[in-house]
């Protein structure tokens, strides 16, 4: 499986430490950045995979864990440390679940929002990959 956990290079202060997420922390330009927060313990999000985009998700509070399926492996990985980034290719199933409370997911894409993109169904995705 073609994941990887990415350093977020940080500046340490006395005052609080900075994450640093800049053009060369990341294999592709940054297109669209969003977050999730308040998502219930009980919830799953993601549910898909992309065609084309990547993505760096960056748990910047609390914890949750990545179930992850390349079409033949699945993998799960926990996030907990905000200078810890989980870098996800094209073509990736993923869930995301076990979220703590307070948990806030930062995720950096590769590309805008496109519904095209998407794979929703995962037989779909699993025919996809044969």
């Amino acid at each position: 499986m073609d994941i990887q956990l990415i350093q977020i290079p940080v500046i340490e202060d006395y005052r609080g430490n900075i994450g640093v997420v800049e053009k060369d922390t990341i294999p592709f330009a940054i297109k669209r950045v969003y977050y999730l927060f308040d998502v219930p313990s009980s919830a799953s999000r993601g549910g898909h995979a992309h065609k084309e985009q990547a993505a760096l998700l960056i748990p910047l509070s609390g914890s949750f864990d990545v179930v992850l399926h390349d079409g033949e492996n699945q993998k799960t990985v926990t996030l907990n440390k905000p200078d810890k980034g989980l870098l996800i290719p094209k073509n990736t199933w993923r869930e995301l679940e076990n979220f703590s409370s307070g948990a806030v997911c930062m995720v950096i894409s590769s590309g805008e929002f496109d519904e095209s993109d998407y794979i929703r169904d995962f037989d779909e995705f699993l025919k996809s990959n044969q």
